[in-house]
């Protein structure tokens, strides 16, 4: 099972490394590891988790 959330605009390079960790370690504690992430144009980020097994 896969999961996407995004990380809606978040213009600053550190504060969305910092997000993006946050989400991530919070993903991991119900279960899903991060895959691969995307950034688009509008300082976003779209992160696809996987469930882990």
């Amino acid at each position: 099972m896969y999961k996407t959330v995004v990380i809606k605009y978040t213009p600053r390079a550190k504060n969305m490394a910092k997000k993006i960790e946050e989400k991530a370690n919070e993903m991991l504690e119900k279960g899903f590891e991060l895959v691969c992430f995307s950034e688009t144009p509008t300082p976003s980020a779209i992160l696809v988790f996987k469930e882990i097994k």
